[in-house]
């Protein structure tokens, strides 16, 4: 994990949003085992119970799961998977058209441009 932190937000939530990217970009998958917190502590510098709580925070979204002695592992659930994803999506582009807006783009011009945009990514 390579998470650069903000001064924004606290910590813990952005391991969480980092954490829920991941997951729903299905570069973590339903099943995986996430690292321990003393593991993830270590890596990424943080202190361990900043880890706990973002992994508490996670569990309690219903994104993760403990099993005991074993260690924390994402949901399987992929409607739970499906719907943080569509979640995360619609903030990207609530954010995106509020910014937009306030530019002073109206929904035509903006939705010329995200046509275009998209051609030009392939």
């Amino acid at each position: 994990m390579n998470i650069e932190f903000n001064n924004i937000e606290p910590i813990y939530i952005q391991i969480v949003n980092y954490i829920k990217g991941q997951i729903a970009s299905n570069k973590i998958k339903g099943g995986d085992k996430l690292p321990s917190v003393r593991e993830l502590s270590l890596k990424i510098k943080v202190n361990p119970n900043t880890i706990q709580r973002a992994y508490a925070e996670l569990e309690r979204e219903g994104l993760t799961y403990t099993q005991r002695g074993m260690g924390k592992f994402v949901t399987k659930d992929e409607n739970a998977i499906k719907s943080l994803k569509i979640d995360m999506g619609k903030d990207i582009l609530s954010n995106f058209i509020k910014e937009m807006k306030h530019l002073g783009f109206d929904k035509n011009e903006i939705l010329e441009m995200i046509s275009n945009e998209y051609k030009q990514e392939g």
